[in-house]
């Protein structure tokens, strides 16, 4: 081993830099915002389906048989 002179930096081995580009990353980030929204709405859409199928079987089951939604008219 070499002696090292006082205030002499360490040698480190030369390591590449690795850094992705930045338009490759803002693209995946953008992808993955876009497919969380689509969970997002299908998820959304499916709670309120199952919803209404619930307060329809609830209906039903209670023997009544004017269980559609009357909508009034504008």
């Amino acid at each position: 081993m070499s002696k090292r002179e006082p205030g002499e930096k360490p040698k480190s081995p030369a390591k590449p830099q690795s850094r992705p580009q930045s338009g490759d990353s803002r693209r995946a980030a953008l992808a993955g915002l876009i497919i969380a929204a689509v969970i997002l709405g299908v998820g959304l859409w499916l709670a309120r389906s199952l919803t209404a199928a619930s307060k329809m079987q609830d209906c039903l089951m209670s023997g009544r048989t004017n269980c559609n939604v009357i909508e009034p008219a504008r």
